[in-house]
């Protein structure tokens, strides 16, 4: 099973992200658009394991306790070295902090943190295969700058199995850890 754990969206925040998608995407833009369904923004990326590590990751997120977290998402964006357009999260203090106790109680499993600086965002289209560079610049052009959205608080984490298919990723929630106080 492949693992990954993140925060899921408000509806709030679905909407108004569904509606600027929808007037960015063009019949021929040649991107592999994500779902609604599928945002989420990952604190922690497990990959590959097996019931026994997922097991423990359960028992280990389960024990993790901290304070409703403030998001706010920023501007769009491109990873375009991994042909990627998304939309940003703001780093908080708060959110950063969450991401490094799910990391910390992954390790405990045997998982192996990023190196990289965490930089949170959530995935609305990806380019893929030849012309993908094209494609990502096409897309550039059709970007407002200085969009707006809601933020939201966010009051629980999820552990999610991502499944492989032909027309993209369906996540499946495998357990749900809750949030509480301010934030």
């Amino acid at each position: 099973m492949r693992l990954f754990v993140g925060i899921p969206l408000a509806s709030e925040v679905e909407k108004e992200l569904s509606e600027a998608v929808a007037r960015l995407q063009t019949p021929r833009d040649r991107l592999r658009w994500t779902t609604p369904e599928s945002w989420h923004i990952t604190l922690q990326f497990l990959g590959n394991t097996d019931q026994k590590h997922c097991d423990c990751v359960l028992e280990k997120l389960a024990q993790i306790h901290g304070a409703v977290v403030q998001v706010r998402l920023g501007s769009f964006g491109f990873f375009n070295r991994a042909g990627v357009f998304f939309v940003d999260v703001v780093s908080t203090v708060e959110l950063a902090a969450l991401a490094e106790r799910v990391a910390s109680g992954t390790a405990r499993c045997g998982f192996v943190a990023e190196t990289r600086p965490y930089h949170p965002h959530i995935t609305l289209a990806r380019a893929k295969g030849e012309g993908r560079d094209r494609a990502l610049k096409a897309l550039e052009v059709r970007v407002p700058q200085g969009a707006k959205f809601a933020g939201f608080r966010a009051t629980e984490f999820l552990l999610y199995e991502s499944h492989t298919m032909q027309e993209g990723a369906k996540y499946e929630v495998r357990g749900r850890f809750q949030l509480s106080g301010t934030g």
